[in-house]
């Protein structure tokens, strides 16, 4: 492993810290030489930059980007992300609200595909676990 910057570690805490370690870890093993120099970039670009910033909290920067993912039609991130607000403090109010702005700015369409993708994911999350399934 490389001797990472201080901002790399910064922006690994906080990944870990939105997306939860189970998360992080399933990302870290499947990352390979191909990919090794992305993941650094989005943990010091992404994590140890913009989302370690103090002047706006973690929900804030939940709700702005799952506005953002949905706006763009990016599914998975979105649903990824709604699966963090159980550690950003993000409510479902919340996120309703940003797929309102979603819908008024972006179009309805992008927000009707991230209503569905956000009702499936808070649905998941609110489901009693068997104990012996790994939520993805």
């Amino acid at each position: 492993m490389p001797d990472h910057s201080e901002r790399y570690r910064t922006g690994m805490a906080t990944r870990r810290a939105v997306l939860g370690d189970a998360h992080v870890d399933r990302a870290s093993g499947r990352m390979t030489a191909f990919d090794a120099p992305f993941q650094e970039f989005i943990t010091e670009g992404a994590w140890g930059t913009v989302w370690s910033r103090p002047e706006l909290t973690p929900r804030e920067r939940s709700m702005i980007t799952i506005a953002l993912l949905a706006a763009l039609g990016h599914d998975e991130e979105v649903a990824m992300h709604v699966r963090a607000t159980a550690n950003t403090g993000a409510t479902e109010s919340d996120i309703r609200e940003a797929l309102l702005h979603v819908a008024v700015y972006a179009g309805v369409p992008a927000a009707n595909r991230a209503y569905k993708i956000c009702k499936e994911a808070f649905s998941k999350m609110a489901a009693p676990t068997t104990g012996s399934g790994e939520h993805s």
